[in-house]
């Protein structure tokens, strides 16, 4: 007998009634067929009680994971086997979860892109093969997350913890100003608003909200027309607030349980007090509308500029990832320190780090003349010299002689790679003349400033 079972009673006697862990076809959102994994199910209150499904499709990235109704599976086939099975049409599917995101084209993003390690491995002009630490080395320089085998037994179970409570993401969309937008993972609310469909959140005071009624009269209500805290740039219709986690406890764990929705790792949501947040505005004049935000340690062991990133997927490919990461080295500069972001980074994070560092090195080396080390590069951007060097390396300008890294460039190849889509001039920079800030008076041990 087929797995398939039909339900008793339907009106429809040849609905269909998934079980949880079965591996079945599910047309996805862009009408192809993929071999899914039924994780859960629900009655949806926001479609009249429809009986739903959450389905992981095999091979994809969670981001991709949705409910879907009864209808989107096929009622002649159960998937057999993993990722890379023929789909109903008889296209053969990706095999990476970054391949899968490339295809779909959803939430704005691409795969993760690492430079191999054939190419680490011809730095020294040699066919040697890597040993176990240079692995390492390179994967912590190019931020490869590693996998549950690779990690100490410790990591790997905090990972797997990870893994099942962030399972299934049962907040399918928001109401945020104007945008109803899709959400890409699970967020810790509190469950009378974790466990909805939808939650309206206020765009200027983060207030989320399970009914659309309780957000229109809270819209007539809301006094607040920008982010708490203090505005620190503004150029024409571009500001950036500055917010204290200590100062605005509330707010900032209501920007992390946004933020959580469109970010995999993020744990951070309620012990907020030792981080600032920088949020990233649209002007009008109606008011200020988050764009995206990022979270800096007051005091970071690691030496990290950066905690936490997101540009929101209304905003996402226009520039503004890049400047609050621009942002992020000019505050560091004016604090005349070296930073680097907090491990791991997303997969769009990676890209555009990667993208502004060699934008900024190139730019850099285009125009100087004489003799220039990994060390003044790195005092001159405020990017440490383990970033410097990766970015180098992927651009294969750097080589590894007598013990030490050194810079092998010529102005033919610096061009070439600024005529690049990839490492071209940011759409949006920062004007130093438009920021109004300076770095905080460090504490002594004994309190005093």
């Amino acid at each position: 007998m087929d797995k398939m079972e039909t339900k008793s009673g339907a009106e429809d006697a040849n609905e269909l009634v998934p079980e949880i862990g079965e591996h079945l076809m599910v047309k996805r959102s862009d009408n192809t067929w993929h071999s899914a994994e039924v994780i859960e199910m629900r009655s949806n209150s926001c479609e009249n009680g429809r009986q739903e499904y959450y389905v992981h499709y095999d091979g994809f990235n969670r981001r991709l994971d949705e409910w879907v109704g009864s209808d989107r599976f096929d009622s002649c086939k159960t998937a057999n086997g993993s990722a890379g099975d023929v789909t109903k049409t008889g296209e053969t599917t990706g095999g990476g979860a970054g391949d899968a995101v490339a295809k779909s084209g959803s939430g704005g993003g691409g795969a993760a892109q690492h430079m191999c390690l054939a190419s680490v491995d011809s730095i020294d002009g040699t066919d040697r093969k890597i040993t176990r630490n240079q692995k390492r080395k390179h994967d912590e320089i190019n931020h490869i997350q590693k996998t549950l085998a690779e990690m100490d037994p410790t990591t790997a179970a905090l990972e797997r913890e990870h893994e099942a409570i962030t399972k299934v993401k049962y907040v399918d969309r928001i109401q945020f100003g104007k945008y109803e937008i899709d959400c890409w993972y699970f967020s810790p609310f509190p469950e009378e608003y974790g466990k909805q469909p939808k939650l309206w959140i206020c765009e200027y005071c983060l207030k989320y909200m399970r009914l659309e009624k309780t957000y229109r009269y809270h819209q007539s209500d809301c006094c607040w027309r920008q982010p708490q805290g203090k505005e620190i740039y503004r150029k024409s219709t571009i500001s950036v607030y500055e917010v204290d986690g200590r100062d605005h406890k509330i707010y900032c764990q209501n920007l992390c349980l946004l933020a959580k929705l469109f970010l995999d790792h993020k744990t951070l949501f309620f012990d907020v007090e030792p981080f600032i947040f920088y949020i990233l505005c649209e002007v009008d004049k109606h008011g200020a509308h988050i764009v995206g935000y990022f979270s800096k340690e007051k005091e970071s062991p690691d030496g990290n500029n950066l905690a936490c990133i997101l540009t929101l997927p209304p905003y996402q490919r226009k520039g503004y990832g890049k400047f609050l990461i621009a942002f992020s080295y000019e505050l560091s500069k004016l604090e005349q320190s070296v930073g680097s972001p907090e491990k791991p980074l997303s997969d769009l994070g990676k890209l555009s780090y990667r993208s502004y560092w060699s934008w900024i090195l190139l730019e850099i080396l285009r125009d100087f003349r004489g003799v220039l080390s990994i060390r003044d590069l790195s005092q001159m951007t405020s990017i440490t010299q383990n970033d410097i060097i990766g970015t180098l390396q992927s651009l294969n300008m750097v080589k590894y002689w007598k013990g030490q890294h050194v810079i092998c460039v010529t102005p033919k190849l610096v061009e070439e790679h600024l005529k690049s889509a990839q490492y071209k001039r940011p759409r949006l920079t920062v004007e130093n003349g438009c920021l109004r800030w300076s770095p905080p008076k460090k504490q002594s041990k004994s309190g005093k400033k």
